[in-house]
């Protein structure tokens, strides 16, 4: 069984996300994805949804066969328990490939890095933009209630 792993702080959930999985997936048999803690994620804001109910969310997901949370000390704890074949990466994931193969190979670690270089193309496909079009539209109405 060839097992693939992905990784990502999916915080709100959008088409993206969806396509990066059922990408991954494609790569082997057994799709593990490790959701980030929120102590880790420092590459953008801290996520608006808790990491518990994040992990329950991406569990309901099709393509994923088993989700878990990350390590909250060590982001290779993880790879190192499951061993994966494959490891996924989105097109616009922060990771540094060679930096990743690197701390694989210093780990006894022999899998694969793939980056997914397909992308879901949509206006919202992007917790950033989801998050802001709802500001937006929070300020619209307010101030369409405070002119009645």
């Amino acid at each position: 069984m060839r097992k693939v792993v992905a990784t990502g702080t999916f915080d709100i959930i959008h088409p993206g996300h969806i396509r990066f999985l059922e990408e991954a997936k494609k790569l082997g048999d057994y799709l593990i994805v490790i959701v980030a803690r929120e102590i880790n994620v420092r590459h953008k804001p801290k996520p608006v949804i808790p990491e518990e109910q994040r992990l329950k969310v991406v569990k309901a997901l099709k393509p994923v066969d088993e989700a878990i949370l990350g390590d909250e000390r060590d982001i290779f704890k993880p790879i190192e328990r499951i061993k994966p074949d494959v490891i996924a990466l989105g097109f616009d994931q922060h990771f540094d490939e060679k930096w990743i193969i690197e701390e694989l190979e210093k780990r006894g670690i022999d899998a694969e890095v793939v980056r997914i270089k397909v992308r879901e193309d949509c206006e919202l496909c992007s917790s950033a933009r989801i998050i802001e079009r709802i500001f937006s539209l929070f300020s619209s109405n307010q101030e369409h209630r405070e002119k009645i």
